[in-house]
C-alpha cells in the first residue's frame, strides 16, 4: 500500500518515512501543500497523512481540494488540539488525528486501524470485542448471546462498529441516524441511547470499555 505524507518538518517527516517503509509501506514525500495536490492528480494513494498547519496552505482547506478529487482515508497530524480543529477536521470527513508530539508506534497502530475499517467489507460479520454484528440479519451478539435493540439503538451501534477507532462528533452521528420515518432524536436524547446501548454491550455500563467517550467531541469504539 502507498502512503503520501505531507509534513513541513523534515526531521519528522524523514523519522514517518523510515518506519512506515519499515512496515512495508510505500512512502512519499511532500513539504508543501500544492506538491501534494500535484502528486495525489497523478499517482493513487491509499492512505494520506496530513499536518494541518503547512507553510504554503491550510491543510484543511488542501484536505477538501484533494477530497473534491480523490476520497483517500485521511489522518491529520497537528499540534492544536482544541476542540474546534479536532471536530472540524472530523467533520470535513478525516478517518482519525493524532496531536503531536506523537509516539510513532501510536500512529503506525491508527495507519493499520484506519486501513482495516476502510476495506473492510461491510457484507461481513463485524466483531469488536465479544460483541458480534451481522449486518445482513441485523442481529448482535455478546458471545452467544443475542442482544435486543431498538432500531435507532442498532443504527448508532452499526455506525459506530463499521468504523472502529474512528471518532464521531455527536453531529455526525444524529446525522447519520436521521430519517424522517424515524422519531426525532437531538444531542439530549443521543445520550439516553448511547447509555441503553452500552447498558446492553458492556460488561459494566458504567466503566466501559468498548464505547467510548471522547470528552467534548463525541465517541469511539476500542478495538482493543
Amino acid at each position: 500500500m502507498k502512503i503520501l505524507l505531507v509534513e513541513d518538518d523534515e526531521a519528522i517527516l524523514d523519522g514517518l518515512a523510515f518506519c512506515l517503509k519499515k512496515e512495508g509501506f510505500e512512502i512519499e514525500k511532500c513539504t508543501l501543500g500544492r506538491d501534494a495536490l500535484e502528486k495525489i492528480k497523478s499517482i493513487h494513494f491509499d492512505l494520506l497523512i496530513l499536518d494541518i498547519n503547512l507553510p504554503d496552505m491550510n491543510g484543511l482547506k488542501l484536505y477538501k481540494e484533494i477530497k473534491a478529487l480523490k476520497d483517500i482515508p485521511t489522518i491529520f497530524l497537528t499540534a492544536n488540539d482544541s476542540e474546534l480543529s479536532i471536530v472540524e477536521a472530523l467533520d470535513s470527513g478525516a478517518d482519525d488525528y493524532i496531536t503531536k508530539p506523537f509516539k510513532t508506534r501510536e500512529l503506525i497502530s491508527r495507519v493499520h486501524s484506519v486501513l482495516r475499517r476502510t476495506n473492510k467489507e461491510n457484507n461481513g460479520k463485524i466483531q469488536i470485542q465479544d460483541v458480534t454484528i451481522y449486518p445482513q440479519e441485523a442481529k448482535v451478539f455478546k458471545k452467544d448471546e443475542l442482544i435486543f435493540l431498538t432500531a435507532l439503538e442498532y443504527k448508532i451501534l452499526l455506525i459506530l462498529f463499521m468504523n472502529p477507532g474512528k471518532v464521531f462528533t455527536r453531529d455526525r452521528i444524529l446525522a447519520n441516524i436521521w430519517d424522517t420515518d424515524e422519531e426525532y432524536v437531538n444531542d439530549n436524547t443521543l445520550t439516553v441511547y448511547i447509555k441503553r446501548i452500552r447498558e446492553k454491550i458492556e460488561d459494566d455500563p458504567t466503566t466501559p470499555r468498548i464505547i467510548l467517550t471522547v470528552r467534548g467531541i463525541g465517541y469511539k469504539v476500542d478495538e482493543k
